[in-house]
């Protein structure tokens, strides 16, 4: 309904059939038919045509194609036409039903290209997001934290898991937590499990909390886990160790050292190796790399970050994500 509305509207305004003025008496004919009826104010239907225009030109068709979308389409013939010629005969690509028109009008908002927008309504569709995590997904720059993802992961962790460059981000926002400018790695473990919901939603909807400090025995001695999570999809223990310092080399093996211990005294037959991620305040890329580089164990380095500083969203292929997205739906 709200794309062939936004084609009707659309076709009037450019054929010069209607003016703005048009669009605003349509919207105030529609609240006097129904004083109780929501959802179609004057900005709500220029929001239609914005979605249906978007979504109907030769720039998406040729985004969609490209990212083999379009072999899911069966309007693909009517899409890879030139934008405004062919108005009347477009028909809605099936990719836009993977989210709900809220998250559209968020993503129509906030996103200033097709690539993020596409993104956005994958990833929203995936992970079953609200309007509200949506925004948040938006604002912490998801996108970019994703699809970078594989420069801060071992090999180890790329060819056991193919799936972990679309699954693991390589930066989370604790702003909920509303850190000092000094603590503790204890403090920021106690406020991470009193907030884990919210964790849990940063990281991804798929980890299950298991356990704080998790203790296990090695040669008569007891060592804590920091935090210790599931993956529903992976199939597989993850171990997350704090430093609220910058990533240094060193922690790596104190990381792997933890990774040995679960898999060969509590990892269970059906489940996959565990994975550990190192959770740092900072990283520097060129460290990362060579620290990974010889690694042997399926870790990451992810860094956080106290407040929200969103920077630039990157421009690059989604082939990868919507080839995971297609695969797992």
């Amino acid at each position: 309904m709200i794309w062939n509305v936004g084609k009707y509207v659309s076709s009037k305004l450019h054929s010069s059939e209607w003016g703005d003025g048009i669009v605003r008496q349509l919207s105030e004919f529609i609240r006097l038919q129904d004083p109780t009826t929501r959802g179609w104010s004057y900005r709500t239907i220029y929001k239609m045509v914005q979605f249906f225009e978007t979504y109907s030109s030769n720039e998406f068709a040729q985004l969609l194609l490209m990212n083999n979308l379009i072999a899911n389409d069966d309007s693909s013939e009517d899409l890879e036409v030139a934008p405004i010629v062919p108005i009347a005969s477009a028909q809605i690509p099936k990719v836009l039903f993977v989210t709900g028109w809220s998250n559209h009008q968020t993503i129509l908002s906030r996103c200033k290209t097709n690539a993020e927008r596409l993104f956005y309504m994958l990833y929203a569709g995936h992970e079953k997001l609200k309007n509200q995590e949506l925004e948040r997904a938006i604002q912490t720059n998801t996108m970019t934290s994703l699809l970078e993802s594989g420069n801060s992961q071992s090999e180890m962790l790329k060819s056991t898991y193919p799936q972990s460059q679309v699954l693991f981000k390589d930066t989370a926002y604790l702003d909920f937590l509303g850190l000092p400018k000094i603590y503790r790695e204890s403090k920021l473990r106690k406020d991470i499990v009193s907030h884990i919901k919210d964790f849990i939603l940063e990281l991804g909807k798929d980890f299950l909390f298991i356990d704080q400090e998790h203790s296990i025995n090695v040669g008569g001695k007891k060592f804590k886990i920091d935090l210790l999570f599931y993956h529903r999809q992976l199939q597989c223990m993850v171990a997350f160790e704090l430093k609220t310092t910058e990533f240094r080399p060193a922690y790596l093996g104190q990381l792997e050292f933890y990774l040995e211990a679960l898999d060969q005294e509590e990892r269970r037959s059906n489940e996959n190796p565990t994975i550990g991620i190192l959770f740092c305040k900072e990283s520097d890329q060129d460290v990362v790399r060579f620290a990974l580089n010889r690694s042997m164990s399926p870790m990451m380095i992810m860094q956080y970050k106290e407040q929200l500083k969103v920077g630039s969203v990157i421009q690059r292929s989604l082939v990868e994500y919507c080839k995971y997205v297609n695969e797992n739906q």
